[in-house]
């Protein structure tokens, strides 16, 4: 019997493993490949994320150019060797960027969660700059650390001033945008709402028109948006005003001749952060167009007098500024043809008019009959003070604008044009005008200046996303001084020792670009 029982057993344990073996050759179903579904949602380029309900839609553009007559950017000769119509003065310079944009959308109880971030690679043609040794030698601005925005280099010695800009020539790296959308509030790095809808380009690829506010590279921000209906919106927003929304606090007290001559009346004597500035915008979108009303407010904050913090400091003002846009779209000239034009006032928020790629200083050298050579300056300002006085602020006003015309769908052309002015107090120009870094002027001193631009631009799209243009702009200077000067040796821009007759100057500029989006 038990040779029986063990018979049963071990057929019974044979089976179970033929059995187990079997199971293991049988065929497993596959896991379904999860493909790579269109997003509808949200207009073309979205797909949803595999695994998610989360829509993500890559896009960019690579842009190669070269710029005639121009600064390291696409901007004019206003100051730096751009304008010392030197052998230091650049005749081209060239830029090649890759943009990389990244947008994800998600539908959610509260409305759609949207994160946006765009960046861009650049590498762009640099300089060559005095070394101010004195000697002849001369330092690649990629190293130096150029500021091609229009800050100037020609400071109290002489020597560089003021650091770069996010511009500096050779390789660089730079975050445009990068912010969450949800339930109307938009927290992040976006467009300022102060903005008009083409920021600063109502028709133009030159980079530093004046006449309005223009945050191409984004602002640090926190906004609210009200959808009121009927294509009207309401938004009111706290944005950082230290990355791009001031100019300079200048204390008179350390002006010189040379710093004069560079556009910078005195030390830059900008406090540290006390309150961000305030927007508030009201916006009108309909078939005709649009309309835009924004208002700013901006703190002004100062250091100290002196050297530290027992020499005192002026008291805090507020400047504000006012922005009315305009677009007007479908008029009789043609299909897609367009208007935009804008105009602004401030009042110790410079600025809101003279926007983030715009000249603050203007130092620009020309031919002369009498003096050795002549030179226009002038410089840009939020407020002035002298040891012991209180904040003069600024007042600047200005407008620009475009007219876009389609030839057809293939070519296009604009019209555009700027115009901006800067306005010194009474008391204002007597600090200026009153130091000794005007003791060798002979003739009229007063700081308020004009600067007038306007230019033409053709496009032509062979095939779709692919643009080639040609961009020219014409510039002119209208300082309020005259007479002449005799200033020190401007080591930085290889000027000699002399005297330098005061006038208005102009410049020109062409940008030839082609640019591939996707």
């Amino acid at each position: 019997m038990k040779v029986v029982k063990s018979l049963l057993l071990g057929t019974a344990a044979g089976l179970i493993a033929i059995g187990g073996a079997q199971a293991a050759d049988l065929p497993v179903k596959a896991k379904a490949v999860e493909y790579v579904k269109v997003c509808s949602l949200y207009g073309a380029g979205f797909y949803y994320i595999p695994g998610s309900d989360t829509c993500i839609k890559l896009g960019g553009y690579l842009r190669a150019e070269v710029a005639l007559n121009a600064g390291g950017n696409y901007s004019a000769q206003y100051n730096n060797v751009f304008a010392a119509n030197n052998r230091l003065t650049n005749y081209y310079s060239m830029r090649a960027r890759e943009d990389l944009n990244i947008d994800t959308r998600t539908a959610t109880e509260y409305g759609v969660v949207r994160t946006y971030f765009d960046a861009v690679f650049t590498w762009t043609t640099g300089n060559y700059v005095g070394a101010g040794s004195g000697t002849g030698a001369t330092q690649y601005s990629g190293t130096l650390g150029l500021n091609a925005a229009g800050t100037s280099l020609i400071g109290s010695s002489g020597g560089a001033v003021n650091g770069t800009d996010g511009t500096i020539s050779g390789g660089a790296l730079g975050v445009y945008y990068a912010f969450i959308q949800f339930a109307g509030f938009t927290m992040g790095k976006a467009v300022s709402q102060f903005d008009a809808p083409w920021i600063n380009y109502p028709g133009n690829n030159f980079d530093q028109l004046v006449g309005g506010s223009g945050t191409t590279n984004g602002v640090a921000q926190f906004t609210y948006t009200a959808d009121l209906g009927q294509g009207v919106t309401a938004i009111v927003s706290a944005q950082d005003q230290t990355q791009v929304f001031q100019t300079a606090l200048w204390n008179t007290a350390g002006m010189s001749t040379a710093g004069v001559l560079g556009g910078a009346y005195g030390s830059n004597d900008l406090g540290g952060t006390r309150s961000p500035d305030l927007v508030g915008t009201l916006r009108v979108d309909q078939a005709w167009g649009l309309f835009q009303a924004s208002v700013a407010a901006h703190d002004n904050h100062v250091g100290y007098y002196g050297a530290s913090e027992v020499t005192g400091h002026p008291e805090d003002k507020w400047g504000w500024a006012v922005q009315l846009a305009l677009s007007i779209k479908n008029i009789p000239t043609g299909a897609g043809d367009v208007i935009n034009i804008s105009g602004v006032y401030t009042d110790g928020a410079s600025r809101y008019n003279f926007q983030e790629l715009a000249a603050t200083s203007y130092s620009m050298f020309g031919g002369s009959g009498g003096a050795y050579q002549s030179i226009g300056f002038a410089g840009v300002s939020d407020a002035v003070f002298a040891p012991g006085s209180g904040l003069e602020l600024t007042k600047t006003y200005g407008f620009r604008g475009a007219y876009t015309h389609n030839w057809s769908p293939y070519w296009n052309s604009a019209l555009y044009g700027a115009w901006a002015a800067v306005n010194y107090s009474g008391t204002a120009k007597g600090m200026i005008c009153g130091s000794a870094a005007f003791a060798t002027l002979t003739g009229t001193c007063n700081p308020d200046f004009n600067i007038g631009q306007i230019g033409v631009i053709t496009r032509w799209t062979p095939i779709k996303n692919l643009t080639f243009s040609a961009d020219f702009t014409y510039s002119h200077l209208d300082q309020k001084y005259s007479g002449v000067i005799t200033t020190p040796a401007l080591t930085s821009v290889a000027k000699p020792a002399a005297t330098y007759e005061l006038k208005d100057q102009d410049t020109y500029s062409l940008l030839v670009r082609a640019q591939r989006n996707w």
